[in-house]
C-alpha cells in the first residue's frame, strides 16, 4: 500500500503556528467555561 506525502508550504505552517499561540493566550485571558471543573490547589469553585 503506498503513502501520499502532503507538502505544506512555509506560510501555511507558520500561520497554524500562530493560530495555535493566540488560541492558547485567548484561553489564558478567557477560560473556557467548565462548571463541574474540579478547583485546583488554591483555587476557589466558580458560582454560577
Amino acid at each position: 500500500m503506498s503513502d501520499v506525502v502532503r507538502f505544506v508550504p512555509k506560510s501555511e505552517l507558520e500561520r497554524a503556528r500562530l493560530i495555535r499561540e493566540a488560541r492558547a493566550i485567548y484561553d489564558s485571558i478567557f477560560p473556557p467555561a467548565a462548571p463541574d471543573r474540579v478547583p485546583q490547589d488554591g483555587e476557589e469553585r466558580v458560582k454560577t
